[in-house]
């Protein structure tokens, strides 16, 4: 009984451990490159006015300090911590779980079938994760920006905005995140699945170097970036302080569209994609080397 458990308790021990690393590499990165993420989360926020509120990233950066200290570059900078290392581990997990079903008799995945992969894996971390862990990271945003902050620290933030609006008002705008994460992990796994393919060609025991690994990554993550970044606006007004304007994500797109025009749906595009590729790049790493450890200490049939 023992020889029959023992491999399943190490895969699971391993597979925690490249969950875990994973989250902490995304840790590490989140807290180096959050202001981005602060940027253009507020860029995104930033309706049209005449004139509007924030010129571009570099006024963005100045009103913030000038307002609230370089402290301020990271409001809402927690709600992303906490969730870095779950957000992991659902992500891949349920990557792994639906690519072991969907491989072929040589174990090999193709690209449409990584895609499909990703994209149950993203509608998962949405449901999940995601969507209650972005939905508090904006509000704090948003929130520093208003003329009456009322949001002391994440946790009298949580305590308040369930108080006032339940558990619901942690899963705003969760028709868009999982549109949003679904779509990104898709275009992630599937763009990540098609250049290791073409890396490997007709050897798939050809080992990846580290390097080309999170080359790869980030050209995955420009890609969600580019492919997405209108989904990602959305979301982002739907979970702000003002999504009671908007009826339905459909409702919120028409509205964009009517008053501010298409160019808005790219706003932040820039400083997103700074971060998202290389926090692509430091999680892949980490995963494919650490299952490159598990499968040469541990080799299944």
């Amino acid at each position: 009984c023992i020889e029959k458990t023992a491999p399943s308790i190490f895969i699971q021990y391993i597979t925690f451990l490249s969950h875990f690393l994973g989250g902490i590499a995304g840790g590490i990165e989140i807290c180096i490159t959050f202001p981005t993420e602060y940027v253009k989360t507020q860029l995104q926020l930033d309706e049209k006015a005449n004139p509007p509120k924030y010129r571009g990233i570099g006024d963005c950066v100045k009103q913030t300090v000038q307002g609230h200290g370089v402290r301020g570059l990271y409001r809402g900078l927690s709600s992303l911590l906490y969730g870095s290392i779950p957000k992991s581990a659902v992500r891949f997990g349920v990557f792994e779980y639906l690519s072991n079903h969907a491989r072929d008799e040589a174990g090999k995945l193709n690209s449409t079938r990584g895609l499909l992969c990703g994209l149950g894996a993203g509608v998962m971390e949405a449901v999940v994760i995601v969507c209650p862990m972005e939905t508090v990271k904006v509000k704090f945003i948003h929130d520093q920006s208003s003329a009456n902050p009322k949001y002391r620290g994440f946790y009298h933030g949580v305590r308040e905005i369930i108080r006032t609006q339940g558990i619901r008002g942690t899963y705003q705008g969760l028709t868009a995140t999982v549109l949003k994460q679904g779509s990104n992990q898709a275009i992630r796994f599937y763009v990540m699945t098609s250049l290791r393919n073409w890396y490997k060609g007709d050897n798939p025991n050809k080992a990846i170097n580290p390097v080309v690994t999170g080359t790869f990554g980030a050209i995955a993550g420009a890609a969600s970036v580019f492919g997405n970044t209108p989904l990602d606006v959305i979301k982002t007004r739907m979970q702000g302080l003002e999504a009671h304007k908007y009826k339905s994500t459909l409702d919120c797109a028409l509205k964009i569209t009517r008053h501010e025009g298409v160019r808005a749906f790219y706003k932040g595009t820039v400083p997103r994609l700074g971060r998202v590729c290389l926090d692509v790049a430091i999680v892949f790493i980490i995963y494919e080397e650490v299952v490159q450890v598990l499968n040469t200490v541990w080799k299944t049939e």
